[in-house]
């Protein structure tokens, strides 16, 4: 795709001629008296003249060197993959491949590769320090920059949340940014990381932390510098990469943009430590129903009223047009038919957009419920208040707009740089002390987050059924339960691991609670349940639906507040 647009951006650029193409520059037909239109070729430059025009521009010639700098960079770069993380540490050298055919290999499941992974080590050791892997660890060797991100957002210790004047309580988390903090704390020359497995030994040292905090700071004040001086070309990158992206889809099916998608940041705020990448993706998407029915939900009347008479309006006006090219085709031929064709379809769809469905039924605390069976992590204060737009203008931050996600993806080369500069040099004294005290190291896999150990006796939660299973002070708790909600996700998700005693035993307790409480549970209850009138009176659709009454396994991992 970088190619692609490269390319494509310096032929629209040097090698069209645009007054042929439009028409204001008659062209000589003296050569070909037979043929009187413009074709496509004719609007084409000869390579001679296209490579004169092209050396010609300076400033062309500039963005083109740098656009192939950029893409050797990138070449260049170790890709961010677990692959490349298990591989990268000293004490295990490059492993045997798991025997699996290349044709075979989309018919297992992760579970069965990893199975034939630790298989192999107890048969011809992959890593020298340990006889056996675990589940565990071969977690940790691909998440472990990913842990250390999301315990990070767990802890509010990025700057991605701001409050504007006027507009209020803002997240702000994009790609650019992204890039820029993996590489000011992992990859760069200044990173806490040393390596892809370790940290830098003054890391680990409290005697250090001034001096490398302000270190941290001075390479996040130079970093925005080079992308407020990359500014530019980065953004014209941006734009032409979504036009050439969107612009297609955006003529085809206007309303594309108004879709929701789940959000930069919502993807680390609601994943689980050791998650891999496509176990998130499979539970935000049982998610991303319900959570646009409960976005769909709130609607304006006002905004409905006015939405039904634009669209009412524009549509007449479209079906005049569409008549007419029907019945004459020459009426296509007029300047600017096509385009107002298209703009008034547009807006139509947007109208329509605003358009609440009449038979819905408005029950929002029930659809909310529903998300979270799903993505299991929701703030405490949205309870009871699922009805609110506040509650609606926070879900809308996890669950954004795809016109919203273009848009903050278009403003991260101007806003990256200010929060390097500006918003992180404060919080470099915090973030090293995070790495130095959230760090442990464990033989044949290197440091890593200790969040991701998933020990609840360190890091649990008292109020998330870890009372008298954790001796953590409140600084070393995760925040949402997220220790706890980890922890029973892998358990599930590898029940082959065995894990350690303090979490065999809050398992244990887990299980006996739940076993307790289906056992407590009313009987008519259940019994109700299984005829079909339940299945309309305690539907999300329902104003008569009882919280958590449809919707399986929110006892276990969809609570809105700490169970008791």
């Amino acid at each position: 795709q970088f190619l692609f647009v490269v390319t494509f951006s310096t032929f629209l650029l040097c090698c069209v001629d645009y007054d042929v193409l439009f028409a204001t520059r008659p062209l000589n037909h003296s050569l070909v008296p037979e043929r009187a239109k413009v074709t496509l070729p004719d609007a084409v430059l000869p390579a001679p003249q296209c490579a004169r025009r092209l050396r010609g521009s300076g400033w062309l010639l500039f963005l083109l060197v740098l656009a192939g700098a950029v893409w050797l960079g990138r070449r260049a770069a170790p890709s961010d993959t677990g692959a490349m993380h298990y591989w990268a540490a000293p004490r295990c050298p490059a492993p045997t491949p798991v025997p699996l055919p290349q044709e075979e290999l989309c018919n297992h499941s992760w579970q069965s590769v990893q199975a034939r992974l630790l298989a192999l080590q107890r048969r011809q050791p992959l890593c020298v320090p340990r006889r056996e892997l675990t589940e565990l660890d071969i977690h940790h060797r691909i998440l472990r920059f990913r842990n250390y991100t999301v315990a990070m957002v767990n802890k509010s210790l990025l700057p991605v949340r701001f409050r504007l004047p006027l507009l209020g309580p803002v997240v702000f988390l994009t790609r650019g940014l992204q890039f820029n903090l993996e590489l000011l704390l992992f990859r760069g020359p200044a990173a806490l990381f040393q390596n892809t497995w370790s940290l830098r030994p003054q890391v680990k040292r409290a005697g250090a932390r001034r001096a490398l905090a302000r270190g941290l700071a001075r390479a996040a004040v130079l970093l925005g510098v080079a992308n407020l001086a990359l500014c530019p070309c980065v953004l014209g990158w941006r734009l032409l990469l979504a036009f050439f992206s969107y612009a297609e889809g955006l003529k085809r099916a206007p309303g594309s943009l108004g879709a929701r998608r789940w959000s930069l940041y919502a993807r680390h705020y609601l994943r689980h430590f050791n998650e891999l990448g496509h176990e998130l993706r499979a539970r935000l998407g049982r998610g991303h129903a319900p959570a646009t029915r409960y976005m769909d939900s709130f609607s304006s009347p006002l905004l409905a009223v006015l939405a039904r008479h634009v669209g009412f309006f524009a549509g007449s006006v479209l079906a005049v047009l569409i008549v007419l090219t029907v019945y004459d085709e020459d009426v296509l031929t007029v300047q600017h038919i096509l385009t107002a064709i298209t703009l008034l379809g547009l807006v139509v769809t947007v109208a329509r957009s605003f358009i609440p469905d009449e038979h819905a039924v408005w029950c929002p605390e029930q659809l909310l419920q529903r998300v979270l069976a799903h993505v299991h992590y929701l703030p405490e204060h949205w309870q009871g208040r699922a009805g609110r737009a506040e509650t609606r203008a926070e879900m809308a931050q996890l669950f954004q707009y795809k016109a919203v996600f273009i848009l903050e993806e278009l403003l991260s080369p101007l806003v990256t740089p200010l929060i390097l500069i500006f918003a992180f040099p404060p919080r470099a004294l915090d973030i090293v002390d995070f790495f130095r005290n959230f760090t442990v190291e464990v033989a044949g896999v290197g440091d890593i987050c200790s969040f991701a150990q998933l020990d609840v006796r360190h890091h649990g939660n008292p109020q998330w059924l870890s009372e008298g299973h954790t001796e953590a002070p409140p600084e070393r708790q995760a925040e949402h339960g997220k220790t706890e909600l980890s922890l029973m996700r892998f358990a599930l998700s590898n029940p082959r691991w065995r894990p350690p005693p303090p979490a065999r035993r809050f398992l244990g307790h887990l299980q006996a609670q739940v076993t307790r409480d289906a056992a407590t549970a009313p009987p008519p209850r259940h019994l109700l349940a299984e005829g079909p009138l339940a299945a309309s009176l305690f539907s999300e659709d329902s104003a008569l639906a009882v919280s958590g009454g449809a919707s399986g396994g929110l006892g276990v991992f969809g609570v809105p507040s700490p169970p008791d």
